[in-house]
């Protein structure tokens, strides 16, 4: 199944700022080394930003958790990143309930196999 509207989906630059490149968010910030490692910053948020909707366009969606708030995915994938490097990483995705384009949750590197 795809996300509905991927290729309309939502990151919040914001988000991305915040917390998944964010080196002092309680939560945030082992996902922010991950990320920084392979030359993502504040400088080419737009760059993470169009790379995480791509996952989200090209790859198939798995609904992972229905309640009132909405359907939340997961989406796995490859981004290319600023280094020249592949990085394997699942994507978590809402379909807030009333909506009908999907907003970014965050991202954590996978192995693959």
């Amino acid at each position: 199944m795809k996300l509905p509207n991927a290729e309309h989906a939502i990151v919040a630059t914001e988000k991305l700022l915040d917390y998944l490149l964010s080196e002092i968010h309680p939560t945030g910030k082992g996902k922010a080394k991950f990320f920084r490692s392979f030359g993502y910053h504040e400088n080419n948020t737009d760059r993470l930003k169009n790379d995480l909707i791509k996952i989200a366009v090209d790859e198939d969606a798995k609904l992972i958790k229905k309640s009132i708030f909405g359907k939340k995915f997961t989406i796995d994938g490859n981004i290319r990143t600023p280094m020249d490097s592949v990085i394997f990483v699942r994507t978590i995705w809402i379909l807030e309930t009333g909506k009908s384009i999907a907003r970014f949750v965050t991202a954590y590197p996978l192995k693959k196999g």
